[in-house]
C-alpha cells in the first residue's frame, strides 16, 4: 500500500509539469527546460493544455491565423516562441505583453499587417526577433525601444517603404539586422539610414539588397548610395524692417520679420509667436497670392516667401518670434526677441526695464540684420520706438486702404 501511495503522490506532482496537449510531443531537455513541441500538426489555434513551466514552445509550419489576448496565459514562463510558417493575420494587443521571460520570437513567414508593438515593451529580456517575411507597411519609431539585449532582428521581406528616424536607437546590443527586400522609397526620410548605416557597427546583412524602388531617378539604387546633394538639412536667416520704406502705413507700427531658407528638399517655413498673453503656431501661409486673408481673424499675416508682417503692433505682440525651416532632413530655427519702447530713446528704455536685455554677447541688431542661426539657442532683442505723438486715426475705411496697401506691397514680394 505504502509504494502505491508514494506513486499516486509522485505522480500527482510530475503530471502538472509533464500535461501535454494530444497533439504535441513534451519532453524535458538536459538542462531542464520543458520543451512543447507542436509543429507541423496542422492546428488552427494555439492548443490548450500546455503546463505552465514549458520553456520551449514549438508552433511553426501549422494554420494559426490568429493569437489572441490570452492565447499564451497557460506559458508565462516561454522563453523560446517559435511560430514561423503560420497564416497569422492578426495579433491581438496583450498575445505577448505578459511573456516577460521570453528570449526567442519568431514571427517570420505569416500575413501580419499590424503588430501591437506596445506588446514588446516588457520583454526586455528579448534576444531575437524574427517578423521578415510578412506584410508590415510601417514600424512605430519606438517599436524596439525596450529591448536593451536584442541582438539579432530580421525585417526583411516586407512592404517597408521607409523607416522613421530613431528606430534602431537604444538597441545598444544589437549586432545583426535584415531589412533587405522592402519596398524603400528613397526621400529624404530614409537619408538618416544611410548615415546610420555609415557609422554603426551593426551587420546588415545583403546590404546591397536594401534597394530603392523609389522616386524613379533612384530605382534600383542601394539605400546606401542616396546621394548626399540630395538631401541637405535647412539653414534659416531671419531680418526685419520695422516699416516698408520707411512709410508708416498705420497709425501704429507694422512689424514685417523675413525667414530666408534653404535646403533639399525645399524647407517648409513656420511660425512659432509667444507672448504674455499667448502662444501662437503657424504652419503655413495665410495671405493668398491675390492678397486674400484666408483667416481673417488672424492677426499675424504670412506670406509664401517666408514674410510676416504684423500691423498696429502694439505691447500686447511683445514677445519671442521663432521662423523654424523643416524638410525630410532635420529642422533649423532662429529666434528674435521683439520689445516696444515709447521714448525718444528705446533702448534706454528697455535696458531700465530689464538690464540685462541688452547683452547678448556684445551685439547690436539694427534694420535689415540677418539673424545669425549658428548661435544655436542665441536670441537677439528688436527694440521698435513708439513716437509719444500718436497719429490721428482716419476711421476703420482708411485702416482697411493701409491694409490692403500693405498686403499688396508684401505680394510683389512672393
Amino acid at each position: 500500500m505504502r509504494p502505491l501511495l508514494c506513486s499516486l503522490v509522485l505522480a500527482s506532482l510530475l503530471g502538472p509539469c509533464l500535461a501535454c496537449p494530444s497533439p504535441c510531443s513534451c519532453s524535458t531537455k538536459k538542462n531542464g527546460r520543458l520543451l512543447a513541441e507542436c509543429a507541423y500538426k496542422d492546428l488552427q489555434e494555439v492548443p490548450e493544455g500546455l503546463s505552465s513551466n514549458v520553456t520551449i514552445l514549438t508552433l511553426s509550419a501549422n494554420r494559426i491565423g490568429w493569437l489572441g489576448q490570452g492565447s499564451f496565459a497557460e506559458v508565462p514562463e516561454v522563453q523560446s516562441l517559435w511560430l514561423g510558417y503560420n497564416q497569422i493575420g492578426v495579433v491581438e494587443p496583450g498575445a505577448f505583453a505578459l511573456l516577460v521571460h521570453l528570449k526567442n520570437l519568431d514571427l517570420s513567414h505569416n500575413k501580419i499587417t499590424d503588430f501591437p508593438w506596445q506588446d514588446l515593451r516588457n520583454l526586455s529580456g528579448l534576444q531575437i526577433l524574427k517578423m521578415n517575411n510578412n506584410r508590415l507597411a510601417g514600424l512605430s519609431r519606438d517599436a524596439f525601444r525596450s529591448l536593451k539585449d536584442l541582438r539579432s532582428l530580421w525585417l526583411n521581406d516586407n512592404e517597408l517603404t521607409t523607416l522613421a528616424e530613431g528606430t534602431f536607437d537604444n538597441l545598444p546590443s544589437l549586432s545583426q539586422l535584415q531589412i533587405f527586400n522592402n519596398p524603400f522609397n528613397c526621400s529624404c526620410k530614409v537619408f538618416w539610414l544611410k548615415k546610420w548605416t555609415e557609422r554603426t557597427s551593426v551587420s546588415i546583412t545583403k546590404g546591397g539588397s536594401t534597394l530603392c524602388v523609389a522616386p524613379t531617378r533612384l530605382k534600383g539604387r542601394a539605400v546606401t548610395d542616396i546621394p548626399d546633394h540630395h538631401c541637405v538639412a535647412p539653414s534659416v536667416q531671419l531680418t526685419y524692417l520695422s516699416n516698408l520704406d520707411n512709410t508708416v502705413m498705420y497709425d501704429g507700427l507694422t512689424l514685417t520679420l523675413h525667414c530666408s531658407v534653404a535646403g533639399s528638399p525645399p524647407p517648409e517655413i513656420r511660425w512659432k509667436i509667444q507672448t504674455s498673453g499667448r502662444r501662437v503656431e503657424i504652419n503655413g501661409p495665410n495671405v493668398a497670392r491675390d492678397g486674400n486673408v484666408k483667416q481673417s481673424q488672424e492677426h499675424f499675416l504670412v506670406f509664401k516667401n517666408g514674410t510676416m508682417a504684423i500691423p498696429n503692433f502694439s505691447k500686447e505682440d511683445e514677445g519671442t518670434y521663432t521662423c523654424l525651416a523643416v524638410n525630410d532632413v532635420g529642422t533649423r530655427d532662429v529666434s528674435v526677441n521683439v520689445a516696444l519702447a515709447g521714448s525718444e530713446n528705446p533702448a534706454e528704455d528697455l535696458l531700465r526695464d530689464d538690464p540685462h536685455a541688452g547683452h547678448f554677447g556684445g551685439r547690436s541688431c539694427y534694420k535689415g540684420d540677418e539673424m545669425d542661426p549658428s548661435g544655436a539657442g542665441e536670441k537677439l532683442v528688436i527694440v521698435y520706438h513708439m513716437p509719444r505723438e500718436s497719429k490721428s486715426g482716419a476711421g476703420g475705411a482708411m485702416s482697411q486702404v493701409h491694409l490692403g496697401t500693405l498686403l499688396l506691397v508684401l505680394g510683389i514680394m512672393l
